[in-house]
C-alpha cells in the first residue's frame, strides 16, 4: 500500500467516528426538539452535515485509491447512513490498516504465507 492510499484510508477512519457521534447527537436533539423547548437541531444538523460531506469526500477518495470492490465501497457508504455505522467503519478500517502493515513487514522480511 502506498502512502497516498494509506493517507486516504486514515482520513476516512478519522472522520467516521465523529460523523457517527454527530449523527447520534442529531437524533437526540431531534427528540428533544419535539418533547421539550430545547432546539439544537439547526446547529447539530450543520455540524453533522459538514462531517457527512467530509465522510463522503474521503470515502470516494479512499475507494478510488484503495481500489475496493463495489461491495466494499457500498458497505462503507451504507455504514455512513446508519446511526452507529461510523463506529463499525472506523474499526474495520483500523483492522485493514493493521493488516496492511503486517503484510508489508512480512514482504520486507521475505516471509511467504504457507
Amino acid at each position: 500500500m502506498d502512502i497516498k492510499t494509506a493517507t486516504a484510508l486514515r482520513r476516512l477512519r478519522l472522520v467516521s467516528a465523529p460523523e457517527a457521534v454527530s449523527f447520534l447527537l442529531l437524533l437526540v436533539c431531534s427528540v428533544l426538539k419535539r418533547t421539550t423547548e430545547f432546539n439544537a437541531v439547526p446547529v447539530m444538523g450543520a455540524i453533522h452535515g459538514v462531517l457527512f460531506i467530509l465522510y463522503v469526500i474521503f470515502w470516494a477518495d479512499a475507494w478510488n485509491r484503495a481500489r475496493w470492490s463495489a461491495g466494499t465501497g457500498v458497505l462503507y457508504f451504507a455504514l455512513s447512513v446508519l446511526p452507529t455505522g461510523g463506529f463499525f467503519a472506523e474499526r474495520k478500517l483500523k483492522r485493514e490498516a493493521e493488516d496492511a502493515v503486517i503484510a508489508s513487514r512480512a514482504r520486507k522480511e521475505g516471509v511467504v504465507n504457507a
